[in-house]
């Protein structure tokens, strides 16, 4: 399927998603939020995904939201917003359900909304000259796309809060401190960094990914117990798969496990 904000293709199980505005700096408008929402849809319809990775074309990597499409509905903009978060939002639960990890490459400037995106990765890559901009205070907005969840699991709370509160813009080095990336590469040599791992986690136990992707998002959420009965209950489903056969018998045969994602 075609998109107009976004490239999608797929193989040898590695979903490559570039964020494709690059004339406008790749904003988070009407067209992306719908897009990235049938991306979503789309990835968890191909049971040969098995990781994804993010980049995007141009300067930035994304500059945010767009203002100049807020500036143009300010009269219904209430409605407009919540027409546009539904498919933002949708996209990004739906992301956070798949089995495959995503991995993401950023440089030049990241604002925002797409903040609130490469914090919900699982590996966040950056160039050493990229630059965070939590921005939304900036205009009296709040936040969006997963934005407490994501910054908070990377940053802690406290840190988060502050991050968005102040509208703070950090540098590459600064945000890998902090938690929000992490890896720090040099410009060059990004996305090369950021495709050998998401290659790497392509050729894995998938389901496994999926069952730690899971457990993480409801880790600070639930009592100890309940923690612990869905890590039981995930390790015996882990246990039942192809793959975690495969990786016993390479164990035990002194040999690389060779995983098919089943």
């Amino acid at each position: 399927m075609a998109y107009q904000s976004i490239d999608l293709s797929v193989s040898e199980g590695l979903a490559r998603v570039v964020l494709n505005q690059p004339e406008i700096g790749n904003p988070i408008n009407a067209t992306f939020c719908e897009d990235w929402a049938a991306v979503a849809n789309e990835l968890l319809s191909r049971p040969e995904v098995r990781a994804v990775l993010i980049t995007a074309r141009g300067k930035f990597f994304s500059v945010g939201g767009d203002i100049q499409m807020f500036s143009k509905n300010l009269e219904t903009l209430p409605q407009k917003i919540r027409e546009w978060a539904s498919d933002l939002h949708t996209g990004v639960a739906r992301l956070a359900r798949l089995d495959a990890p995503l991995v993401v490459a950023v440089h030049g400037t990241c604002i925002g909304g797409a903040c609130a995106l490469v914090a919900n990765c699982d590996l966040v890559f950056s160039a050493r000259s990229a630059r965070f901009g939590a921005a939304y205070t900036q205009i009296g907005y709040t936040c969006d796309a997963g934005a407490t969840t994501g910054l908070a699991s990377r940053m802690g709370i406290a840190r988060a809060r502050r991050f968005l509160l102040l509208a703070e813009t950090l540098e590459a080095e600064e945000a890998g401190r902090i938690g929000l990336v992490d890896h720090v590469v040099e410009d060059a040599v990004l996305v090369e960094e950021a495709e050998k791992a998401a290659i790497r986690l392509s050729r894995g136990p998938t389901l496994a990914y999926g069952e730690i992707r899971r457990l993480f998002s409801r880790a600070l959420s639930q009592p100890l117990d309940a923690q612990l009965e869905d890590e039981a209950q995930a390790l015996s489903r882990a246990a039942s798969s192809a793959d975690a056969r495969e990786g016993i018998l390479a164990f035990v045969e002194k040999r690389k496990p060779n995983f098919q994602g089943r």
